[in-house]
């Protein structure tokens, strides 16, 4: 079933103009049609024109646009998927989805030379969210990990642990200066991704490394200890429980926070709406709890339907989408971390980010979220629990998160 063009196609036929639907999905006179799904990203279209250009007409990729939030995005293709959609051809995945796709069987391993193709020059990192089950089922397209963003020109050295952020933000306030952290303390995958670098920074972990048991423990309780202490501090901003990405960039932008915990497309941002800003805005390692802390791991990576009628032609669309001139385009125009080493050495990258080398740096030692096919049951859990991270009690918080997140690990569905 084609989702779209062939609704519209049975839309034709039923008014007895049959002949002018011929061609829905590429048709047996035109080249195959591969349905490019992906979130939201201004300039995709620069890249599947270039890649349409390269296929020389053995295959046209179709760009398909999905909501702009992570879930409305997973809801679409699980519900497709799941309904055997031959319409999905290419999928554009957050890095969180590989494990439950690839249980589930709707997405096709890479192997040979596509495989090969994939995990050459791949930082370690990205490639290791492509991987369930010691198989690799997605190409990594772009990678994140999130930095310290603060303003030299308030903060002369900048914090390596989150009990130093809350120090230099009271010193700050005492000052009465903009003194605000800004973090994503919202009850959504923000905070998930904030509560498990924390717990990665304290030596523990969510579950263990097969995804099958809670960890927790005294790590959890302490990672819990500090997001209290940082939620109950004058460094959090008061609207904490309902801040997201864009409302922590926002809030710094507007001149009231002294730092924000937030991925590299931030500073994009600042030169646009705030130049005067720029020269102070200033990038640092991740914090942690004893001293510089795991980034959380970010980024997107494109799978191949399992119900695709056109193989052989995704995978080869999918390597073009993000070969290092597609990788480059995304990073130097939507501000999208590539996951291709060589691509950080472009003379394009030096202007665009000043600061690639922190984040390889931090792509080193970054904190990969749970992989489980219950993810989005186990994130859903902890995100509503740990928001607003003032209430939390770290030895009650802890015990409900182990109950809970044991709960959903035993979820039969795959939607919450």
């Amino acid at each position: 079933m084609r989702w779209a063009s062939c609704g519209a196609m049975a839309v034709v036929l039923l008014a007895g103009v049959g002949g002018a639907a011929a061609g829905c999905g590429g048709g047996e006179s035109g080249p195959p049609e591969i349905n490019l799904y992906n979130a939201p990203q201004e300039n995709i279209g620069r890249i599947v024109a270039r890649c349409n250009r390269r296929a020389a007409g053995r295959y046209r990729i179709t760009l398909n646009t999905l909501p702009r939030d992570a879930d409305g995005q997973r809801e679409q293709m699980v519900r497709r998927l799941a309904a055997g959609d031959t319409g999905l051809d290419v999928l554009g995945l957050d890095v969180m989805w590989t494990a439950e796709l690839a249980e589930a069987e709707w997405i096709l391993p890479w192997t040979g030379a596509y495989e090969r193709q994939v995990r050459r020059g791949t930082l370690p990192k990205p490639l290791e969210t492509a991987t369930w089950d010691g198989r690799l089922y997605a190409a990594p397209y772009t990678t994140n990990v999130q930095l310290l963003w603060y303003r030299s020109d308030l903060v002369p050295k900048p914090p390596t642990t989150w009990n130093g952020l809350i120090r230099e933000s009271d010193r700050l306030a005492a000052e009465g200066r903009p003194h605000y952290a800004e973090v994503t303390g919202a009850p959504y995958e923000g905070i998930v991704v904030w509560f498990n670098s924390v717990l990665a920074s304290a030596g523990g972990s969510i579950l263990n490394t097969a995804g099958e048991t809670v960890m927790l423990g005294p790590p959890a309780t302490r990672a819990l200890g500090v997001m209290r202490a940082f939620g109950r501090s004058r460094a959090a901003d008061p609207s904490i429980s309902s801040m997201r990405e864009d409302d922590v960039r926002l809030a710094m932008e507007g001149g009231r926070a002294a730092f924000q915990i937030n991925w590299p497309f931030v500073y994009a941002s600042m030169a646009a709406n705030k130049p005067r800003l720029l020269p102070d805005f200033k990038w640092a390692p991740y914090p942690g709890v004893d001293g510089p802390g795991r980034a959380p791991l970010g980024g997107a990576n494109f799978g191949i339907s399992r119900y695709t009628e056109h193989p052989r032609e995704a995978f080869e669309a999918a390597l073009c989408l993000r070969d290092p001139q597609s990788q480059l385009t995304a990073a130097v125009m939507d501000g999208l971390p590539p996951t291709i080493r060589t691509v950080y050495d472009a003379p394009q990258m030096a202007e665009a980010y000043p600061m690639r080398q922190a984040i390889l740096d931090a792509l080193e030692t970054a904190a990969l979220r749970p992989r489980t096919p219950t993810y989005q049951n186990v994130s859903t859990v902890t995100s509503t629990i740990l928001s607003p991270p003032g209430s939390i009690d770290p030895v009650k918080t802890e015990a409900r998160l182990r109950d809970l997140i044991s709960d959903a690990l035993e979820s039969k569905g795959v939607l919450p």
